[in-house]
């Protein structure tokens, strides 16, 4: 096994545990498990968007969020990726179709594979950030972008369990 097969196997993760969330009613995906400001909808959006933009600075692609941007309809709120998002913010993320967010959440996650799959391992170790303590390579971003969506993912799941039980 080399470093391209771990990170093409690691992008189904989130994206299996996507797909394997009950499926849920428009108010479940916008509901606000113990008033917590992020919906099980707005965690699998950011997942999605978090991907997306990190990938597409990364790379120097388009985000594929041009061909999902109409059918979400959430406006210029829509374009940012989450952080930072007030509760009165993430509250406006709304969607009422699960399968749009994980059908992003996967053309995201298939791109990154695509992307990691095509670096040799000198591209990989590239530092590309050294505003960190620890300068930053580009296969430790590429680790970080996945683990996050693993982590929205994770608590998305726990939410669905919270508002189905």
């Amino acid at each position: 096994m080399n470093i391209n097969d771990i990170f093409n196997g690691l992008v189904r993760y989130p994206v299996d545990a996507a797909r394997n969330l009950p499926q849920l009613t428009a108010q479940q995906l916008n509901a606000h498990p113990a008033g917590h400001p992020n919906s099980i909808a707005w965690l699998l959006w950011h997942s999605g968007r978090e991907v997306d933009t990190q990938l597409a600075d990364l790379s120097g692609g388009a985000e594929r969020w041009e061909e999902y941007r109409d059918r979400f309809n959430l406006g210029e709120l829509g374009e940012s990726m989450g952080y930072g998002h007030t509760p009165q913010q993430a509250g406006q993320i709304t969607c009422e179709n699960q399968d749009l967010l994980i059908d992003y959440l996967d053309t995201t996650l298939n791109a990154l594979g695509d992307y990691a799959g095509s670096l040799s391992e000198a591209e990989l170790d590239e530092v590309i950030d050294r505003s960190w303590e620890q300068p930053v390579t580009r296969g430790v971003r590429l680790l970080s972008i996945i683990d996050d969506a693993i982590v929205h993912v994770g608590q998305a799941a726990y939410a669905a369990g919270a508002v189905t039980r």
